[in-house]
């Protein structure tokens, strides 16, 4: 689809109890292409007055909506889940223009977002209670599961449509209604995510969309109205614990799926072949801005040469440009700050002593484009091991034995996510158990599923999204005792 077609179908005002309307002071949100820094479209910009105006309506939408039955709210989802899955040429457009990130990369988001949809329109039919006899007899225990109440749901940039449906899907099939507040540098595929649900019969109210340039202070805003009772949130870190402590002045229920350190282990016995594709899967899926993406290679030092040069050359071959055009593999960064903070990163580790096997600079013109590159040899104490790249970038370490490379992988504030190639499965469960991360994943690169629980430990966030678990995330436990 042309850019042009996509930016003609896209609404580009607050989504606010199922009417359309512009901010209350008229600003409005400029979005740039990544792949030239030039201006594409605006968007309304929320005020504090529109976000409060958003949480009311979807307290009053509450509920209704919270009464539908099960079956009723499955459908809505389903139905969501047919139109992403029709209109993906559309969605993906938008992606990667204001995103940056290759159509393929783009594409695979929307099936990805799309299944969110699908998932949690089959667990809402499946939400379910227990009855049980007390121990010492004499009554009975019922736990039922009621929807939380009004939940906000922060996303980030990096994934504007799944980090949306990752959160939409479950609210709604728990029963809740939401107020999405989608990142200022993405706001139009969150528009259009908002416009499917109203197509797929969400009533009025149940989801609002309202973009701002004043994040902070509108979600605060938000934050402090009785009738939220949720806050979902994906972002950094940093982000994360500014929002705890607002919530903590309400004692809101909270999900956080923050930033990431994510260790790759290739150990002595693995297979280079499914090393190499693992790596390079993990390392550049979304040209390495997710949270997930593997930030640190451990590479025994008697692989270390051969993977070194075969994971260099795959990376070098890769194609780099404006992500809408069909052949980039590539694209490029989010905006000249990521690019920088990229760069830097570099610059600091090859003064300290790393080898660059491929890549190592920003190309010259215009676009926020960073080579893929790949450092060997680098040193302890390069800044690139200890804060989160989210670049093309794949610094390598070497080490002698597994239990070196497991303190090392351990060796970070983050846990979200780690990898281990081996070709030994049982040592593979094993190096996975002994990884203080939320997820694993051994001998590949890619570990997200709408159907399994997403989420770290430490500062990588609390909760779980995805799997079962993420739609007990917008509930409440009601335990009632009773006789009979």
């Amino acid at each position: 689809m042309k850019l042009s077609e996509a930016l003609e179908q896209c609404p580009t005002e607050l989504l606010v109890g199922g009417d359309w309307r512009p901010g209350a002071d008229g600003r409005r949100i400029t979005v740039h292409d990544p792949a030239t820094a030039e201006p594409i479209a605006s968007c309304a910009s929320a005020s504090e007055a529109d976000a409060v105006a958003a949480v009311d309506a979807a307290a009053l939408a509450l509920p209704g909506w919270a009464a539908t039955p099960a079956r009723e709210r499955s459908a809505v989802l389903r139905r969501a889940y047919e139109l992403m899955t029709e209109r993906a040429d559309y969605f993906a457009t938008l992606i990667s223009a204001e995103n940056g990130k290759a159509l393929t990369d783009a594409r695979a988001e929307v099936g990805y977002a799309a299944e969110f949809f699908r998932w949690y329109a089959e667990e809402a039919v499946r939400l379910a209670g227990t009855v049980q006899h007390a121990p010492a007899g004499g009554g009975r225990i019922l736990v039922d599961r009621a929807p939380i109440g009004v939940a906000v749901l922060v996303t980030p940039w990096n994934y504007p449509a799944a980090m949306a449906t990752r959160k939409i899907g479950p609210a709604l099939a728990a029963g809740c209604a939401v107020v999405l507040k989608p990142a200022g540098e993405t706001p139009l595929t969150a528009l259009a995510v908002g416009a499917l649900m109203a197509e797929a019969g969400a009533p009025a109210g149940v989801v609002n969309v309202v973009p701002a340039a004043r994040s902070g202070a509108v979600v605060a805003a938000m934050l402090d109205r009785p009738a939220v009772r949720k806050l979902s949130f994906t972002g950094s870190t940093e982000v994360g614990r500014t929002l705890l402590r607002t919530a903590a002045d309400r004692v809101l229920s909270t999900s956080m799926e923050l930033g990431g350190n994510a260790p790759f282990l290739v150990l002595e016995d693995a297979d280079p072949d499914v090393a190499v594709a693992a790596a390079l899967l993990a390392k550049m899926r979304n040209g390495g801005e997710a949270c997930t993406a593997a930030n640190r290679f451990y590479v025994h030092e008697s692989v270390a040469d051969e993977f070194g040069a075969r994971f260099a050359a795959a990376m070098g071959a890769l194609r780099v440009g404006p992500g809408l055009d069909p052949g980039t593999e590539v694209g490029p960064l989010v905006n000249a700050a990521a690019r920088t903070k990229v760069a830097e990163l570099v610059e600091d580790a090859v003064a300290r002593g790393a080898q660059v096997l491929t890549g190592g600079r920003a190309p010259a013109g215009r676009g926020h484009y960073y080579e893929p590159t790949v450092l060997d040899r680098v040193a302890p104490d390069s800044a690139i091991l200890a804060e989160e790249i989210f670049g093309p970038v794949a610094p390598l370490v070497r080490f002698r034995d597994e239990a070196d490379a497991i303190r090392l992988a351990n060796d970070t504030e983050y846990g979200l996510v780690s990898y281990v190639c081996t070709r030994d499965l049982g040592r593979g469960l094993a190096v996975a158990g002994a990884l203080e991360t939320g997820m694993v994943g051994v001998n590949r690169g890619v570990v997200s599923d709408p159907a399994a629980p997403f989420g770290g430990v430490k500062q990588s966030g609390l909760g779980r999204e995805g799997g079962h678990e993420g739609i007990l995330e917008y509930t409440e436990t009601k335990y009632i005792a009773a006789d009979w």
